[in-house]
């Protein structure tokens, strides 16, 4: 069974003028997933074959087109269909970085129905391998700032992609 930790590092603070101000608006949520597929494996699925994920959980994701570009380049917008919190849902993404050496990529949500709470959502997942064992730890990082107080941090859409990492690693063991 995939372990995980969760890290919650919201509200971050502000500079504002002179002073430093708290603001409940931005934030931060990680998680670590750990799984048995290599780090390798894991990364080329969100990279190079977003567009197979919802092979391994259609329940949670129903699809992944390519919108503009070339899969796995900086630049390449992606379009999501997903099912969080019970309703079906949609997210528009900009690939902003992509390492195949650390097995990191960061999407941009630039449109979908994020942005109707969120002015600035972004996801970033690095895959490390274990110390110890086979297997890896999937890292994920949601950055966030929301449009006002009334929001709640995104923690079910954190639980989501940790649903998500462990249903794509079943699927990454099961083809070997």
């Amino acid at each position: 069974m995939p372990s995980l930790n969760i890290k919650q590092t919201t509200p971050t603070s502000n500079i504002v003028g002179d002073t430093m101000a708290s603001s409940t608006l931005t934030g931060k949520l990680e998680a670590d997933v750990d799984i048995k597929a290599s780090p390798e494996q894991f990364h080329e699925m969100f990279a190079h074959k977003p567009h197979h994920v919802h092979h391994t959980c259609y329940d949670k994701i129903q699809g992944c087109d390519l919108h503009e570009g070339k899969w796995g380049k900086v630049g390449t917008i992606v379009h999501w269909s997903y099912v969080h919190d019970g309703k079906a849902k949609k997210a528009k993404e900009v690939v902003e970085a992509v390492d195949p050496d650390k097995n990191l990529i960061t999407f941009r949500v630039i449109e979908g129905d994020l942005m109707e709470e969120y002015k600035s959502f972004v996801a970033t997942i690095l895959v490390s391998p274990k110390s110890e064992d086979s297997g890896s730890v999937v890292h994920w990082t949601l950055e966030y700032e929301k449009l006002h107080d009334g929001i709640a941090d995104p923690e079910t859409l954190l639980q989501l992609v940790q649903d998500i990492s462990k249903d794509i690693d079943a699927h990454l063991i099961q083809a070997n």
